[in-house]
């Protein structure tokens, strides 16, 4: 049996955007949020896939749960091809692949209490429980992820935000699915809960042999619950490899200032640090740059970077860079330390 569970092969997503002030037939235009992504999940790993606000992590992630169409390429399940399914086979599919998302109040329906929104995907896919059965089911997993089952019958207004997405976390694990895809679960919680949160998805992560894909812009959350980083900048997958290779030795000039930003904990190292800061603003994806897409940003670019899309490199086994310069990037400073 194969140990990859997902990939996406030149996954391509775009959108169009309708002219400001334009007659209705007019051509819109197109915003590209993922170009030609290439990424793998195996079985009971943790990818992580970080990047700017803007960089198009959020789509990929529901174009590979169906709420988002590709427009190109292929996502695989367990090597079949899922793009082209049907609506009953997407909802079937659904079982195997739940999210969690970034905003927990929001994502949980107010007027449904505790109890029934952890049921509802039970109620969508397994069809077979009675009443019953759910409700002993929802109770054994509020206490995996740390709640009290006889809080069922409370509202989501009646929850801190740690505890809302806990809820949610529940809500996707009720199924047993065998990936769960975390949209920057923790980003709108306090520091403290975040690491309540990122250890408990490490400890369900174990006892249940899940796959995750955890995603957000925060490299030291990634670099603590990761296996491997994909690194991603308007649409391209701009680095890849494990998670101690990627934070401890980055090679493209981007992740390297991405590492840049995370603070030392130490104000004496802080000052004297070397920090590359990026120029300028995330080009639009509805005009990105010709070539390099990185190119209007990086500090150790060429006229050559403009002429064509630089492919993925590999710089040590397992670790690909989509920078032939990428070993001038080494300059810019260092890595995240411990």
């Amino acid at each position: 049996m194969s140990d990859v569970l997902l990939e996406t092969r030149d996954l391509d997503v775009t959108f169009d955007i309708a002219k400001r002030g334009a007659m209705p037939w007019t051509a819109p235009d197109k915003l590209q949020a993922v170009s030609k992504a290439n990424l793998t999940v195996n079985r009971g790993e943790t990818l992580g896939l970080v990047g700017e606000s803007g960089s198009g992590k959020s789509t990929m992630a529901r174009a590979i749960v169906g709420t988002v169409k590709p427009t190109g390429g292929q996502v695989l399940w367990k090597g079949k091809d899922i793009t082209g399914l049907r609506p009953a086979e997407r909802r079937a599919h659904g079982r195997h692949v739940q999210m969690v998302f970034q905003d927990p109040l929001a994502a949980l329906d107010p007027r449904m209490n505790v109890g029934q929104i952890i049921a509802e995907p039970l109620k969508t896919h397994r069809g077979d429980l009675d009443v019953k059965e759910q409700r002993r089911r929802v109770g054994e997993m509020m206490e995996r992820v740390g709640l009290l089952p006889n809080l069922q019958n409370r509202y989501p207004h009646e929850f801190s935000g740690g505890q809302c997405q806990r809820i949610g976390i529940a809500r996707a694990l009720i199924t047993e699915p065998e990936l769960v895809i975390c949209d920057e679960p923790v980003s709108a919680l306090d520091v403290s809960v975040q690491a309540q949160v990122v250890n408990l998805l490490k400890g369900l992560q174990k006892d249940m042999g899940l796959s995750l894909m955890f995603i957000a812009h925060d490299l030291s959350v990634v670099r603590h619950i990761s296996t491997r980083i994909d690194v991603l900048y308007l649409g391209r997958i701009v680095e890849t490899g494990t998670a101690a290779e990627v934070t401890g030795d980055p090679k493209h000039p981007y992740t390297r200032a991405l590492i840049s930003s995370v603070p030392i904990p130490d104000p004496k190292l802080e000052k004297r640090r070397n920090r590359p800061v990026l120029k300028g603003e995330l080009p639009s994806p509805m005009d990105p740059p010709s070539g390099c897409v990185f190119r209007t940003r990086c500090p150790i670019a060429r006229e050559v970077c403009a002429e064509a899309r630089p492919p993925l490199l590999e710089a040590a086994p397992g670790h690909c860079v989509a920078c032939p310069f990428h070993e001038e990037a080494t300059e810019m400073g260092g890595a995240v330390t411990a």
